[in-house]
């Protein structure tokens, strides 16, 4: 998949992939002048992630994982093993959703996702090299207690897993959920920058600035009604979100 908001001309190039029957965006990074790279997010058929990786000659150094659900995370343990690479990512604090990755993937006919340990947990603010490149881990929760999203500076892009879409949000699991969602989009995603562009789980890549005016959850109108909740300090003390 390509699009016209990955520049040729980056410092950091990216190829995304959909894999398996949810078409989730795997996504192939490499620094452009060193050729050296990692994989976000392999959920599945590897064979297609690898047939780009060998033509393209990167050398794949890492696996980042955004969070533990079968379409982005269950293929990670057999790309590693193949390209004997460490698994990085997400937050620590998905230690407790990695447990049910395997229950949904039965749940929703991932057959072929496999368990996996990641050989780095991420906090909030490491740093990860992408050859000459450098990507910086925002923890993310909302969608999941660990979810993180990759952010490189140099080319104005993020990976942001299913926190946010084009026009739309990741699903929650509790109001205190959605609202730590919101939080993380506002107050840690959007002050990156309106031009800054992300690449979704699913479907089309968007940016932050489009989303500030045209999504209806995230949107600036549509913060009016909550943002306020987010500057209370007894929200705050009982919320500490990074």
């Amino acid at each position: 998949m390509m699009s016209r908001l990955l520049r040729e001309d980056s410092p950091l190039r990216c190829q995304v992939i959909p894999v398996t029957r949810v078409k989730q965006n795997c996504s192939v990074i490499w620094c452009a002048e060193t050729l050296r790279g990692g994989v976000v997010d392999p959920g599945g058929e590897i064979n297609r992630v690898r047939a780009f990786i060998d033509e393209r000659g990167i050398e794949i150094e890492r696996l980042l994982i955004t969070h533990s659900h079968p379409d982005h995370a269950g293929a990670a343990a057999e790309l590693a093993e193949q390209l004997a690479v460490p698994i990085e990512g997400p937050h620590r604090a998905e230690a407790a959703e990695m447990t049910r990755m395997m229950a949904l993937a039965g749940e929703h006919g991932f057959d072929d996702c496999r368990p996996y340990r990641p050989d780095r947990w991420f906090e909030d603010g490491d740093t990860i090299p992408i050859g000459h490149q450098q990507l910086i881990m925002l923890h993310c929760p909302g969608h999941t207690g660990g979810h993180a999203v990759y952010y490189c500076e140099a080319a104005n892009l993020a990976f942001v897993g299913d926190i946010l879409f084009r026009n739309a949000i990741g699903a929650t699991g509790s109001a205190e959920n959605h609202l730590q969602l919101l939080y993380s989009i506002r107050r840690k995603l959007f002050p990156l920058g309106d031009d800054v562009a992300f690449v979704p789980g699913h479907d089309a890549l968007s940016t932050f600035g489009d989303e500030r005016v045209f999504n209806p959850y995230v949107s600036d109108f549509a913060a009016e009604d909550y943002e306020h909740i987010f500057d209370d300090s007894r929200y705050r003390q009982s919320h500490p979100l990074n």
